[in-house]
Parts: C-alpha cells; sequence; structure tokens
C-alpha cells in the first residue's frame, strides 16, 4: 500500500485517505470575463501530465480535508516531496536528479 505524508496533521497515512486532484501549480484566470475560451480550455483542461517527476495537488480527505502539493515519480509511484499549498513550486529537475531519475 502507497503511504502519503501529510505536511499539516504530520503523519504518514495509506493512500485510501488521500485523493489527487491533478497538476499544482495552475493559476486560475485573473479576470474571467477578459479571458478568451483559447484561455479558459488551457485552464480548464490542458496539463503537462508528465512521465517522470510531477508536480501535484491532494487533499487528505480522511483527515485534515486540507490541500498539500506533492511532487512525484509517476512511474514508480514515490512520493519525493510534500509541500503546503502556498508554498512555492520546487525545481522539479533538481529533485529528479537528487532521486536519480
Amino acid at each position: 500500500m502507497l503511504l502519503i505524508y501529510c505536511p499539516y496533521c504530520g503523519v504518514e497515512r495509506p493512500e485510501t485517505e488521500f485523493s489527487c486532484r491533478g497538476e499544482a501549480h495552475v493559476a486560475r484566470p485573473m479576470d474571467p470575463s477578459a479571458t478568451t475560451d483559447e484561455e479558459w480550455e488551457e485552464y480548464l483542461y490542458l496539463r503537462t501530465n508528465t512521465k517522470g517527476v510531477y508536480a501535484e495537488r491532494w487533499r487528505h480527505i480522511h483527515g485534515c480535508g486540507r490541500f498539500f502539493n506533492a511532487v512525484r515519480e509517476t512511474v514508480s509511484d514515490k512520493f519525493l516531496k510534500v509541500y503546503k499549498t502556498g508554498e512555492p513550486k520546487p525545481d522539479l529537475h533538481q529533485i529528479a536528479k537528487e532521486a536519480g531519475k
């Protein structure tokens, strides 16, 4: 079973307590009324979906209920870093290099 660390609760819990909510650090358009259809399409549907090291947004649904971000290696499913929402996106290339990926 995959164990995931929640940076808010400070505990490592089974994956069944969590829900992945897609790519992290996707900014909502600041002025929706001035946003083109193409910009909305990009915001709503287009993601990088990288094979390898990827930043994702997760929610601890059966715990504190809070969202957090995680850097995960998508091939091995290994979590390389977790961090609180609002913290800057880490350098994914550096994390991959440190993990030997």
